[in-house]
């Protein structure tokens, strides 16, 4: 038993059980994936994988027993790793980040700047993608750490703790009729076209919740996953947009005007997650302090551990 043929194992059952891509992804040639993960079924006296014919079909049931056994060596291998790297070079190494548009975007660049002035021998990397996928990613060990408004907590492989709050803005042209109609309402809201963000995104589910809890059918006719789509298509008069309050920037923005709506959609918490039992770098719990100053790191290693109450925002 070695620790090529457990990973040979563990990449198989990510690429779907298909020996090629795993293949492929390990720079190695399916004939030796597949003898190596054979010698480890003969060395453990049953097999992993249910087979027909020469392709695999099924994860055994002793199988997924031991893919978790699998999963748990190979990280604290990792594990063991970053801590000689940590001990030896406290300063220098690789980060990176799984995130949205509007987090790359607006509220990520103040971190990053200052992130790279503490550690400029640190090579930071932001992978920008949907909430699955960003969680997807960390599992994988594609990503260190993942910086997202849905979905994140929904994963049981992650800890995704609470990072910031915020709100929605409306967003229309200037002389829009909306911005001489008083408080605003979700059955004003509802006699407009509205352009707003794709259902994996960005509070969306609020958006939607709200009206659907009034009986209301938003005419959403341009969803996207990027505020600066969302306030372009607004200004060409396709609808009324809803976007994140922090992606309205009135300097920039000029051919735009916000309007309140915090009364009518609840408030949205993005947060931050890690891959549970794996061992972070200093410099990523100082990041993650950065973007979050509550989250230090000893909150953050006693909710790895399951001890103490964590706080919701």
């Amino acid at each position: 038993m070695n620790f090529q043929q457990l990973r040979y194992v563990r990449e198989t059952v990510r690429r779907g059980l298909n020996l090629t891509e795993a293949a492929n992804a390990l720079h190695t040639s399916q004939p030796g994936v597949s003898k190596q993960i054979r010698e480890l079924e003969i060395e453990l006296g049953f097999d992993i994988f249910v087979r027909r014919g020469k392709r695999m079909s099924a994860i055994t049931e002793p199988g997924k027993v031991v893919l978790g056994i699998i999963e748990r060596i190979l990280q604290e291998a990792d594990n063991l790793k970053r801590a000689a790297r940590d001990f030896s070079d406290q300063d220098a190494g690789g980060l990176t980040i799984a995130t949205t548009h509007t987090q790359a975007r607006y509220a990520l660049p103040r971190v990053v700047a200052e992130f790279k002035r503490r550690y400029p021998r640190v090579h930071l990397t932001l992978q920008q993608g949907n909430p699955p996928q960003l969680a997807e990613m960390v599992q994988a060990g594609a990503a260190d750490i993942a910086i997202a408004t849905e979905t994140l907590e929904h994963f049981p492989g992650l800890l995704a703790l609470p990072g910031y709050s915020w709100s929605h803005c409306v967003v229309v042209p200037p002389r829009h009729p909306l911005l001489k109609a008083g408080a605003l309402s979700l059955e004003a809201l509802a006699r407009y076209p509205i352009v707003t963000y794709d259902a994996a995104f960005a509070g969306r589910t609020h958006i939607d919740a709200a009206f659907a809890a009034r009986g209301l059918a938003a005419d959403v006719v341009l969803s996207a996953i990027d505020a600066d789509v969302i306030k372009t298509y607004v200004e060409l008069g396709l609808g009324v947009g809803i976007i994140a309050a922090m992606a309205f920037d009135p300097r920039r923005d000029v051919k735009l005007r916000a309007i309140d709506c915090t009364h009518l959609f609840r408030s949205n918490v993005t947060r931050v997650a890690i891959k549970r039992g794996n061992l972070l770098r200093g410099y990523a719990y100082e990041f993650i302090e950065l973007f979050a100053p509550a989250l230090n790191r000893k909150l953050i290693e006693r909710a790895l551990a399951g001890e103490g109450e964590l706080y919701e925002l």
